[in-house]
């Protein structure tokens, strides 16, 4: 029972990681698009693109099964919201089994 919930516990920190990398992510691609920071930033850009280069495997899938729509990328969006539903689901599985 232990282990089910160390499990849990893994995995809710790896999907509380993902989440908070797409929000800076988001953040971040948001100041370089108002010109609140220049893109000239080393710093930032290397951050920017160090996490575009870990999430892009797994945002392109979403990307290519989404509709075009422009300027606005959905995608992060909706992986966020895959990232919750899999943990609710794992969660009642695991607690499911522990009882």
């Amino acid at each position: 029972m232990s282990g089910l919930i160390a499990v849990q516990q893994i995995i809710g920190l790896i999907t509380s990681a993902l989440i908070m990398l797409i929000i800076i992510q988001f953040v971040i691609g948001l100041l370089f698009a108002f010109n609140v920071v220049n893109t000239s930033n080393q710093f930032l850009m290397q951050v920017y693109e160090s996490i575009n280069r870990l999430l892009e495997p797994v945002l392109r899938p979403i990307r290519n099964l989404m509709p075009n729509t422009g300027a606005i990328d959905f995608s992060p969006l909706v992986l966020i919201i895959l990232l919750q539903i899999i943990g609710i689901v794992l969660n009642s599985v695991i607690r499911s089994a522990a009882f």
